[in-house]
């Protein structure tokens, strides 16, 4: 299946629009990766370990997506976009990545 940002396939024709798919995608961190980022947050660099999170997170959410535009039947998914937002408090924190999109059926 075809996954683009864009909002077309070039070389390709939408010959049908299916509709609407979105993903969701809640992953929870632990307290042992967020002690590590705060330390990091005070000597500065990347945080390799939410790095991680947010590469699966994302990853997830795409192939639902894809899962979700296949029981359509779609061919391809074009104008994706992800979305990333935490969700909790202090204590707890959770980051929820969101993919958006529209299925079609290709000519």
């Amino acid at each position: 299946m075809i996954m683009t940002t864009t909002d077309s396939i070039q070389g390709r024709q939408a010959t049908a629009y299916l509709g609407i798919v979105s993903a969701d995608v809640v992953l929870g961190s632990n307290m042992f990766r967020d002690f590590f980022a705060s330390v990091r947050d005070w000597v500065g660099g990347r945080v390799g370990s939410y790095e991680k999170v947010f590469a699966d997170a994302k990853a997830e959410a795409l192939a639902e997506l894809e899962k979700r535009a296949a029981a359509l039947g779609a061919d391809a998914v074009i104008g994706i976009d992800l979305d990333y937002q935490t969700v909790g408090g202090d204590s707890k924190t959770l980051l929820m990545v969101a993919a958006n999109g529209t299925a079609v059926k290709l000519g």
